[in-house]
């Protein structure tokens, strides 16, 4: 499966690539020599924490290299008058007789918490492309779905002041 990014999101990905292998990685490793020197291996907290951090920050380099080697790069392009990636748009969801609100965004940046979808997701494949004042239904699984009417589409653009997660 690949993802679809932008070109801002893989030059992010090799910016935290290349501080993760140069900076944090011999910070790592001096941590794990540091506490090692502690003693007895099968009761030293220390070593076993520094250890679980080396590894995870190797996970994370394998993952996103995984991504920028993996990865579609996409343009962002569309007109004033549809969803395009990056926009926000704010939807009527008849079903629960309320208003919401999301910016659309790539994998790597979504977010929930922050209101920020990813492209990917049902709602953001179901709703890029389409225009205001258009009743969309996004189809979550196969027993499941809901419409929602869009309401306002704010235009976004792709900044870096969105955080990978």
């Amino acid at each position: 499966m690949h993802n679809e990014l932008t070109a801002v999101d893989i030059k992010k990905m090799q910016e935290e690539v290349e501080y993760r292998t140069c900076v944090l990685r011999p910070q790592l490793l001096k941590e794990v020599v540091r506490t090692r020197a502690f003693g007895d291996l099968s009761e030293n907290a220390e070593y076993h924490i520094a250890k679980q951090e080396k590894n995870a920050n190797e996970r994370r380099i394998r993952f996103l290299k995984n991504m920028i080697n993996t990865a579609v790069i996409v343009e962002i392009e569309g007109d004033e008058q549809t969803i395009g990636l990056f926009d926000t748009v704010k939807v009527y969801v008849p079903e629960d007789d309320c208003e919401e609100q999301y910016q659309i965004v790539t994998t790597m940046r979504a977010e929930i918490m922050e209101n920020r979808i990813s492209n990917e997701s049902p709602a953001g494949k179901a709703l890029l492309g389409r225009k205001i004042g258009e009743t969309v239904t996004i189809q979550v699984n196969p027993q499941y779905s809901y419409d929602v009417v869009i309401r306002e589409i704010i235009k976004g653009k792709d900044d870096e002041n969105i955080e990978l997660r």
